[in-house]
């Protein structure tokens, strides 16, 4: 795929993600039996310029277009699933300022992948429609936050927890604080000021230090961080530790468990889950399947198997009963709900739980056909056997970073740590090699 990646469209916005190519987007909608299109942004300064580009596209196209201003991706997605429209996210996530992103739902779930490339086909201009027979309206999408906030009623009791939230300086600014107003007895909001430039910097789901020095400082019960487009989350407890997406997910399948809510007892988790959770789970009765990595292969997953619950082990949460996506919001209410319930802290919570030593080390600069040479493969074998079934890796290209990527979970730091720098030894060997053969 030229344009796409594993979540959508991403790049700088200075060379990539341009207005001529958003205005393409825009166009290239019209390959999409809907006529309305909901266009959320988050809080970077390119979005604006980028949503105005999308508009006039997408007008052209023939289509209406309301814009919801600052929202995150979940409550884009649910707007677009219950109005039957696209949903354009523009969004990158968890990316410094300067990058942005496009991504497209129908109906509230992404894109397919032939869809994708229908898309790059029109843009590419490889496929032709006939010109509209009309030009689509612009107007703005009023309260859109009435609609989403029924989604959370079920967790909108009030408790005397006290909650810190990390916004991330991201989108989340607009749905979080007045979600948790009606959750905790008392909040602390931090990162909660976006200019534009100050999305993920040194905040959010990706920096945890400073939600950490938050909890810490006001002796908050829990912690959660978002990320830049708020459908992620992650956690930190009142001891200080930090509870990952995998911790989050073994809590919520316990609970759907004994809540007779978890659907054939499975849960979806990734490749780069912790084998610790796996095994916790095990322990419970709950079997786990799992998948590549990306929501999109967790949902699919969820879907062929009839689940109600997966994710990844970057907070990214799908409670499928609820919502086609990961929403990090949504999930921190949830588990705020459970800790109150049971008033047990999230330390209680995952007591069972003994998770292995891990390291995700990325390799930048490095092409990724580097992959495919045998060398590489081989010494990727060899780690795997030795490690056995006490643990794993997994070695891929970044759907979203110019970075390899290689995740090793074992039983011992060390195990981890000598097998990334045997991995990694051989992938820049022959980087350089085929770097001299060019």
């Amino acid at each position: 795929m030229r344009y796409f990646g594993t979540d959508g469209i991403r790049g700088n916005t200075d060379d990539f993600l341009t207005y001529d190519l958003a205005f393409a987007v825009g166009k290239s909608l019209q390959t999409i039996d809907r006529t309305q299109v909901i266009i959320g942004r988050d809080t970077r300064e390119s979005g604006e310029s980028l949503t105005d580009a999308i508009t006039q596209g997408a007008k052209i196209s023939g289509k209406d277009v309301f814009d919801a201003n600052i929202i995150p991706t979940p409550l884009l997605a649910y707007l677009s699933k219950i109005s039957a429209s696209i949903g354009i996210m523009i969004t990158a996530s968890h990316n410094p300022y300067r990058d942005n992103g496009i991504k497209i739902f129908v109906d509230g779930k992404k894109l397919l992948l032939r869809e994708e490339q229908k898309v790059e086909d029109y843009i590419d201009e490889n496929m032709s429609f006939p010109k509209p027979d009309k030009v689509g309206k612009e107007t703005v999408y009023e309260h859109p936050l009435a609609a989403y906030e029924d989604l959370f009623t079920p967790f909108l009791k009030e408790t005397s927890l006290k909650i810190a939230l990390d916004l991330a300086n991201g989108a989340t600014v607009s749905t979080a604080p007045h979600i948790f107003r009606k959750i905790a007895d008392e909040l602390i909001l931090t990162a909660d000021a976006p200019n534009g430039k100050n999305i993920n910097k040194n905040v959010g789901s990706t920096h945890l230090g400073h939600l950490i020095e938050t909890v810490n400082t006001s002796q908050a019960d829990v912690g959660f961080a978002f990320d830049g487009d708020g459908d992620r989350v992650l956690a930190v407890g009142r001891d200080g530790a930090v509870y990952s997406g995998d911790h989050l997910i073994y809590v919520l399948a316990c609970h759907l468990k004994e809540e007779g809510h978890l659907n054939n007892m499975t849960v979806a988790l990734t490749k780069m889950s912790n084998l610790g959770i796996e095994k916790a789970l095990n322990a419970q009765g709950i079997h786990v399947v799992r998948t590549d990595v990306g929501d999109k292969n967790v949902l699919a997953e969820l879907n062929k198997g009839d689940y109600s619950l997966g994710g990844e082990n970057s907070g990214h949460i799908i409670i499928k009963d609820l919502l086609p996506t990961g929403d990090g919001v949504l999930t921190a209410a949830m588990i705020t709900s459970i800790m109150a319930s049971k008033n047990q802290s999230l330390k209680s919570l995952t007591e069972d739980v003994s998770m292995y030593a891990e390291q995700l080390k990325n390799i930048a600069n490095v092409d990724k056909a580097v992959l495919e040479d045998v060398d590489v493969k081989r010494i990727i074998r060899s780690v795997e056997r030795e490690l056995g079934d006490d643990g794993f890796v997994v070695v891929r290209p970044s759907g979203t970073e110019p970075v390899i990527r290689v995740f090793v979970c074992a039983k011992t730091t060390d195990m981890v740590r000598s097998s990334i720098a045997e991995i990694e030894d051989v992938i820049e060997r022959k980087h350089i090699e085929q770097g001299d053969k060019a």
